[in-house]
């Protein structure tokens, strides 16, 4: 078998070696890396439909064959210039040629990715080159998956007067799934795709980081839990199994990562993560409101917290605000010592963030869920917006004119509460609940943790219908600070110099 590197993080991520052997699939191989020819074998080629990767498949037999047959699979449409090149030139030794639908990452059960961090850049800077190119390879990809997920969504965006890349998108996908569907609509729309951009909800981010897959029962149960509630679980299960050196080995991952977690919650991080909630709540732990957010975060500034962190708390406090003050502003990156980095904080502009606002300018702040009676910790009490968004989906209490249907409405979301109520029994497990409807989410910009989280909670809580959420990638609070700052660079610009003959 024979992958590009796209390729080999999408079978990695599905499959193991040892899935492979047992189809009698002996040598995996990188389709650019210099290989010995295996003549007296067949090989299976499985790679995106991109000129390079075509180039490379065609090099292979071009002058003298390096396997006995071929048998190609891309993982989407195959161009057809680049399909007729490999017909001019390897036709013969082309046993089958099938476009699978597959070029997105599945990143977990209800999460996936477009493997795409370069999208942030493309899509949000001012500089940008590619925007179009990358908005259409996006749109591909969705496509993709709705056609693996056998759905033929009703599409809708989030409506914003300062930014236009949900609405094209939007339209993008479900031109391209019309085109898909042109032949076979056999009823397939009863889910609803949203389409929404990373500035919806600048608050939310979170850091967790594991080499864990799908198949680690322990993680797929802990991995979305809360720290209390992890360290509770695994000391529970150290107790009943003495006996057990096997599983206490298997298990000494997920101690570790869990020791790791409160090591950085003790040192420090405590009272940083008041402050932190306390702004982006707009209370304190016992629900009183924060009259003075400056009260809350001249503590954090004046503390010796990590640069970053810093960072983060003023943008915690300008987003409460709904934006500040050139003249607040410029003492806050003064207080941090970014004087040279303002772009940490200004190029949240070009996410449609609020940053800087005259005093008379009154911002309204989207009104939130009622959550004061859920039970939560004192340190978690920010919940992302995109729950909202996923439980106003589910119960059809989306605003028409916020959230414009770029298609025809699936029956199934077309009044209210009719999805919940399509499944009246409780479903027992994930196959039950796939009768049901879906909600695909895909946020334009990245994704980070506590949102895929709440991606399980509401279908947990639902049952009658699977909540997906996806992004061009996952995001971190580090990552996602480096990624707004870089958005003012200017791109490299290239030259030629032609050498100019004499005679």
């Amino acid at each position: 078998m024979i992958l590009d590197s796209f390729t080999t993080k999408l079978l990695s991520s599905c499959c193991k070696m040892s899935d492979l052997m047992s189809e009698k699939i002996t040598i995996v191989e990188d389709l650019f890396k210099s290989r010995e020819p295996v003549p007296e074998m067949k090989a299976i080629y499985f790679m995106s439909p991109t000129a390079k990767c075509v180039d490379a498949f065609i090099a292979d037999f071009k002058s003298k064959p390096k396997y006995k047959a071929a048998y190609v699979y891309f993982t989407d449409y195959c161009p057809d210039d680049l399909f007729n090149n490999m017909k001019l030139h390897c036709a013969k030794y082309i046993r089958v040629c099938k476009e699978i639908n597959m070029c997105f990452m599945p990143q977990e059960a209800q999460v996936f990715t477009c493997d795409n961090p370069g999208a942030f850049q493309s899509i949000y800077s001012p500089n940008s080159q590619d925007k179009k190119k990358t908005l259409e390879t996006l749109a591909d990809q969705l496509v993709t998956l709705c056609a693996t997920l056998d759905e033929y969504p009703g599409v809708r965006y989030k409506k914003d007067s300062n930014m236009e890349n949900a609405k094209a998108l939007a339209e993008l996908v479900d031109d391209k799934l019309a085109r898909h569907y042109e032949l076979d609509d056999s009823g397939k729309k009863k889910a609803q795709l949203l389409i929404v951009e990373r500035g919806l909800d600048p608050v939310t981010n979170n850091v967790k980081q594991a080499l864990l897959n799908e198949e680690d029962m322990l993680w797929v149960k802990l991995r979305h839990k809360h720290i209390a509630e992890v360290s509770d679980n695994l000391a529970q299960m150290m107790k009943k199994m003495p006996a057990f050196r096997k599983q206490l080995t298997e298990k000494t991952i997920h101690l570790q990562l869990a020791e790791d977690c409160m090591k950085h919650y003790s040192n420090n991080v405590e009272k940083l993560c008041k402050a932190e909630q306390d702004l982006a709540v707009g209370s304190d732990v016992e629900g009183v409101k924060v009259k003075d957010p400056m009260r809350t975060l001249l503590p954090v500034l004046l503390h010796p917290y990590s640069t970053h962190d810093k960072i983060r708390a003023v943008l915690l406090y300008i987003f409460s605000l709904s934006g500040t003050t050139d003249e607040n502003l410029s003492k806050l990156i003064q207080h941090v010592k970014i004087e040279d980095q303002r772009e940490f904080i200004l190029n949240w502009k070009e996410l449609g963030v609020p940053i800087i606002t005259s005093p008379s300018f009154f911002s309204r702040k989207p009104t939130r869920r009622d959550r004061s009676q859920e039970q939560t910790y004192n340190l978690s009490r920010w919940t992302p917006v995109i729950k909202d968004v996923m439980e106003d989906a589910v119960e059809n209490k989306l605003d028409t004119k916020e959230w414009p249907h770029q298609s025809e409405c699936p029956a199934a979301w077309n009044g209210s509460g009719a999805v919940s109520a399509r499944q009246k029994h409780k479903a027992s497990s994930l196959d039950d609940r796939r009768t049901g409807s879906r909600l695909i989410i895909f946020v334009l910009g990245g994704i980070c943790f506590s949102e895929m989280r709440s991606a399980y909670e509401v279908t947990q809580a639902v049952k009658s219908c699977e909540v997906i959420i996806g992004s061009s990638h996952i995001l971190t609070p580090t990552s996602l600070l480096d990624d707004i700052k870089a958005l003012s660079k200017r791109p490299v610009e290239t030259f030629t110099i032609e050498e100019r003959s004499n005679a």
